[in-house]
């Protein structure tokens, strides 16, 4: 997008704090991420192509590499926010010591859980969108089975049949006829326990029967061992409700590097590998993960991705194109740089057009203002102010709010007054799995 194109656009208030306060706060803007978006067009481009596939019954596991600051939280935003715009459900959540895809303590289940809490669709983009989806669904059954004149209840159940032939498939539809029965007569405490199945939050099957009654049918709960299974449900669930499918976003894989116990860290691989394998396989359908790590986790040869073996030969960079110095844009491994002087820019003639609501004439300053900006926080701090600008971004949004605040005075009284320093990397410790509670 050029800057003429840009500046046709004008933000809604309500969007413009939304991207201002991130800025300010510094974090990643969750609403408006593509208006500070910039040197990314081929990346985009590439995961609009897995969205495309996933929505034409396909499916896709791709993983994003860069150094901090090169913009992975933001990128994931981005395909997030692209593939509820095309009809699709989100989920999403970062790993922490207490959510990983495996573990036997529950560690796996808060993962899923936390995924849970955080499915979005177009209509709760923020999240907790489990309860509409659901609700979709039964919608959608009863007009069509009335604009069909067939049976409601037995249009219900035919549906949901489908989700049968999969493990865990039965409980699975039986949890959304509870829900559907509970819906039809107003009944909240049974809608809430239904939803908290489908969120994996009963800790055993005693905890699940005293919920849904000592009578129930149901035989499983989400555990440790679900995950996988449970995201290919859920996938041909959203495309039973009208969806286009379900992409899974997981950002913080450095995490899993950063596991001291051998046997732990290659648990969590494997079940890498086994996703990665059965998606290009063909087995799954309109079900797409993105993963979002460092080049450390990727390329660690004693404890990163690398380190295992069946994962390093799947996921090495594209040969042929790294001989004629090209970049493999939908390869499985997508390697983000970090922002160059001219991106800097670019970014921030974009910071400027959003807290002017997108209006030029609006512009508290000029170019000039950018480029004297740069050169103070490049005789600061150096590349650094480029390459991780997140003190960048957060200090000239604090100028901008400055001189709005005094009109009287110039931008040139405040640039020298700028106190830039350097983003400390985090170091992410180590960790023992021993050392980690243990939580009923």
């Amino acid at each position: 997008m050029d800057e003429h194109d840009i500046r046709e656009q004008a933000l809604k208030p309500k969007e413009r704090h939304a991207v201002i306060d991130a800025l300010r706060n510094g974090v990643t803007p969750v609403k408006g991420v593509d208006h500070v978006t910039v040197g990314r067009d081929k990346e985009i481009d590439s995961f609009k192509r897995n969205v495309a596939k996933i929505k034409e019954d396909g499916a896709a596991f791709r993983f994003i590499i860069g150094e901090y600051g090169a913009g992975k939280s933001h990128f994931l935003h981005l395909v997030r926010n692209h593939a509820i715009s095309q009809g699709l459900v989100t989920l999403h959540a970062d790993l922490t010591p207490e959510r990983r895809l495996h573990h036997s303590g529950g560690f796996a289940r808060n993962l899923y859980a936390e995924l849970m809490k955080n499915m979005s669709n177009r209509s709760n983009r923020d999240g907790d969108a489990l309860k509409s989806v659901v609700e979709r669904f039964i919608t959608k059954s009863q007009e069509q089975a009335k604009k069909k004149g067939l049976n409601e209840r037995k249009f219900i159940e035919d549906r949901l049949s489908r989700l049968t032939d999969d493990v865990s498939g039965y409980d699975f539809a039986k949890v959304i006829s509870v829900y559907w029965k509970a819906y039809e007569q107003d009944n909240k405490a049974d809608m809430e326990t239904a939803l908290r199945w489908l969120r994996g939050e009963f800790a055993n099957k005693t905890e699940m029967r005293k919920a849904f009654g000592n009578a129930t049918e149901l035989r499983t709960i989400i555990d440790d061992t679900s995950l996988y299974r449970m995201f290919k449900l859920l996938a041909r669930f959203v495309c039973l409700t009208g969806y286009g499918g379900l992409i899974i976003l997981i950002d913080e894989m450095a995490l899993l590097y950063k596991i001291s116990h051998k046997n732990s860290r290659e648990s969590n691989y494997e079940q890498i590998l086994a996703y990665y394998n059965d998606i290009n396989s063909g087995s799954a359908e309109h079900l797409g993960f993105v993963m979002a790590g460092t080049t450390d986790f990727l390329e660690c040869e004693k404890r990163g991705l690398y380190s295992y073996g069946a994962l390093k030969s799947r996921l090495e960079d594209n040969k042929f194109a790294r001989k004629q110095n090209l970049i493999d844009y939908d390869a499985p491994m997508l390697r983000l740089d970090n922002l160059s002087q001219n991106t800097l820019l670019e970014l921030l003639r974009k910071i400027r057009h959003v807290y002017a609501y997108g209006i030029e004439k609006d512009y508290l300053v000029p170019d000039e203002c950018l480029d004297a900006f740069y050169a103070h926080c490049y005789r600061g701090i150096g590349a650094d102010c480029y390459r991780t600008p997140r003190n960048t971004v957060r200090e000239f949004v604090s100028l901008l709010s400055i001189i709005e605040q005094n009109p009287d005075r110039s931008w040139h009284d405040f640039i020298d007054k700028v106190e830039i320093r350097k983003e400390i990397v985090p170091d992410i410790p180590d960790f023992d799995d021993n050392l980690i509670p243990f939580k009923l």
